[in-house]
Parts: C-alpha cells; sequence; structure tokens
C-alpha cells in the first residue's frame, strides 16, 4: 500500500519541479538573451507574460479538455509539449523564435496546474494539505533550481541557449514517471459545472486574490535579477538571489500547509504571507542593498505560502474532488490572466521613470488590496458562498 502511494507523490513531486525552470530561467541570462536576440525590455517580458497567459487560458480549459482526454493522459501530453518546447531553445536564434519556444512551455505547464490539483484532491483526499504543500513547494523549488542553474550551466558551455534548453531533460523524466500514475477512474466536472461556478461571487474573489498574488511572483521572477544587475551585480550572483527567493517559496509552500492544516480557517496564516511580501516590497523599494538575502527571504516565504495556501481554500471550497479541481482551475485561470500583466506593466514603468521602484510599489498596492479580499475567505461562509442562488439583475423594461 505505503509502495503505491509513493509513485504517485513522487510523480507529484518531480512534475512540479519540472512547472517553473523555463520562466525562472531567463531573468539571470536577460542582457545576454537581449544582445543576441535584439529583444528590448518590454519585449523580454513578453517571455512572461505570454506563459503566463496560456496558464490562465489553459485552466479555464483544463475542466472541459478533460472530458474528452483522461487527466493521466494529458498529464504526460502536456509535459511532452514543455520538454519539447525546452528542447528548442537549443535553436532558439531570435526573439521571435525563443518567444515561440515561450508559448509551447506555456502551454504545457497551463494544462498540468489545470489538470493536477483535482487528481491530488481524488487520490489524496484525506491530505489534500499536505499533498498540495509538497507539489506548490516543488514547483518554487523548480524556480530555484532555474534561476541558479540557467547561468551556471550558460557559463559552463558558453551558451545561454544550452543552459535554458538542458531542462528538457528532467522534463523527461517527469513524462517517464507520469504515464505510470493511477488510471482515470470516473469523468471530472465538466462545462455545465464550470458554468454554474462562473456565476459565484467566490469564484471571481478567488482569482482576484490568486492574480494580485501571482503577479508579484511574475514579476520577482522577470526583474529582480535585472534588478541587481543593474546595481553593480553579476549575473551568477544575480541569479544566486533570484534562487535564494525561490527556496525560500518552496520552503513556506511545504511548512506553512502543514502549520496550518489543523485549522478550518487559514486567514491568519495568509496574512503573514501578506506582511511578509510587503516587507520584501518595501525592501526592494526602498532599501534594495541593505539586505538583500533579508528581502528575498521575506518576498519568497510570503509568495509562496501564499500559492499553497490559497490552492488549498480553493479546493476546501466543495467536497466533490471533480467540483473542486474546476474551482481551482478557474482561480488559477482568471488569476494567471490578471498575473500575466504586471510583468509588462513595471517594464513600462521602468522606460518612464528609469528605474524598477515604481513596479515594487505598484506590487505593494496589490498586496494591499489582496489583503482586504482574503479577509473576506471565513470558513463558515463556503458553503453558503458556493450554494446560494447567483444574483440576478432584473429586466429593464
Amino acid at each position: 500500500m505505503k509502495a503505491a502511494r509513493l509513485l504517485p507523490l513522487a510523480a507529484i513531486a518531480l512534475i512540479g519541479l519540472n512547472l517553473r525552470p523555463f520562466l525562472t530561467g531567463i531573468g539571470p541570462l536577460a542582457g545576454a538573451i537581449s544582445a543576441a536576440t535584439g529583444l528590448g525590455l518590454q519585449d523580454m517580458a513578453l517571455l512572461t507574460l505570454l506563459p503566463m497567459l496560456l496558464m490562465g487560458v489553459g485552466a479555464f480549459t483544463g475542466p472541459l479538455l478533460q472530458r474528452r482526454v483522461a487527466p493521466r493522459r494529458l498529464v504526460v501530453l502536456a509535459l511532452a509539449l514543455l520538454a519539447f518546447g525546452s528542447f528548442l531553445r537549443l535553436f532558439a536564434t531570435n526573439g521571435t523564435l525563443l518567444l515561440g519556444t515561450a508559448l509551447l512551455c506555456g502551454l504545457g505547464v497551463a494544462v498540468v496546474q489545470a489538470v493536477l490539483p483535482g487528481i491530488i484532491k481524488r487520490d489524496f483526499p484525506q491530505r489534500v494539505a499536505i499533498v498540495m504543500g509538497l507539489y506548490s513547494a516543488m514547483l518554487m523549488g523548480g524556480g530555484a533550481l532555474g534561476a541558479q542553474a540557467a547561468p551556471l550551466l550558460a557559463e559552463a558551455t558558453g551558451s545561454w541557449r544550452v543552459g535554458l534548453a538542458l531542462f528538457a531533460a528532467p522534463a523527461m523524466a517527469a513524462l517517464a514517471l507520469a504515464a505510470r500514475l493511477p488510471r482515470d477512474q470516473a469523468p471530472p466536472a465538466g462545462r455545465a459545472a464550470m458554468a454554474a461556478l462562473l456565476r459565484r461571487p467566490r469564484t471571481w474573489l478567488l482569482m482576484a486574490c490568486f492574480g494580485l498574488v501571482n503577479g508579484g511572483y511574475a514579476s520577482s521572477v522577470a526583474w529582480l535579477a535585472p534588478y541587481y544587475q543593474a546595481q553593480g551585480r553579476s549575473v551568477t550572483a544575480s541569479g544566486g538571489l533570484l534562487a535564494v527567493l525561490a527556496v525560500a517559496q518552496a520552503a513556506a509552500a511545504l511548512l506553512l500547509p502543514i502549520a496550518a492544516r489543523g485549522r478550518t480557517d487559514r486567514r491568519g496564516w495568509l496574512a503573514l504571507t501578506l506582511a511578509m511580501q510587503a516587507a520584501g516590497f518595501a525592501g526592494l523599494a526602498f532599501a534594495p542593498q541593505a539586505a538583500p538575502l533579508v528581502i528575498a527571504i521575506l518576498l519568497g516565504a510570503g509568495l509562496g505560502g501564499c500559492f499553497a495556501l490559497m490552492m488549498i481554500v480553493a479546493l476546501d471550497h466543495l467536497a466533490d474532488a471533480a467540483e473542486a479541481g474546476a474551482l481551482s482551475a478557474l482561480m488559477q485561470g482568471g488569476g494567471f490572466l490578471l498575473a500575466a500583466l504586471p510583468p509588462w506593466i513595471v517594464a513600462a514603468l521602468h522606460d518612464r521613470t528609469g528605474g524598477f521602484v515604481a513596479g515594487w510599489l505598484l506590487h505593494l498596492g496589490c498586496v494591499a488590496v489582496a489583503a482586504m479580499l482574503i479577509a473576506r475567505l471565513a470558513p463558515g461562509g463556503y458553503a453558503r458562498a458556493m450554494t446560494a442562488a447567483p444574483r440576478v439583475r432584473p429586466a429593464i423594461l
């Protein structure tokens, strides 16, 4: 029995590890990529914006895809797409080709993120918080892997293309393990369930919370390393800071769900993660050189812990695994669509102001808005929020 559980856990962990290196490997190598491809700052932002948009669209369409293709098969196909997109970066000789690989990788990740939470809810109904914490921690740990390994591999091989393309190898390993996941038993929720969920104000509230937080993650991944490079740090050192941020994300994503598992009300823990994010963005804006490691740790822990807890909160709203998976997919869909914009906005603010400070202040404001929204997530209202009849506006005569 234990062996039967270990294989799915190992697959979930390895899959999660592969969902961020293609994003976080870009930031530390931004200077070399820009010089080789001619991409400007706002064009470079598209390497984060486009995959995030796809993650949003993919999350909306994921539950519908599962009506035609079994979830396990979808995960395998998506990982194949991620591995292929990563490998093609070896041949990305210009900006257009590189953006194409970002689209392929983003599409693969989008499908996995839409499908996997429902699989976790189904296969580990009594351990959702712990397994979601493991998945989130490995996802963030993959971010650390990309940020640290990409510049090291690029330096060792003399090519940023090789540094990015080598992430196809762990994606292929995840694909091989995912192919051995348990076979699917029942079809998940489909179009009717999603349509009903989209009529609930709570679904849109979850989207907004998730999007505001992950917008901060997207901007950190895109611009933290270039921000510190502009202040004199080397490519490797700035990549190391991004790796520290991602390690802190992974640790918080694993530990905070475990710490919060005995309580149904997770708002206190969410407030803690938002406070850490606020401290991190304030540090970046006002005193970036005072304690860069502390700033990276605070920001990473706040982002990672909030991501994992929000995923659990979405699954907590509904007992049925298929419906909970659909709600999680919708939260991610709207959230990632919203989160796709900040990296580009920060780049535009940089071009207008000559620095990144305005962008960090923007995210400080987003944290404040997220705090007001998360305060409304009282568990006593979950059932009412998901079952109350949607309000219908009276017809205008």
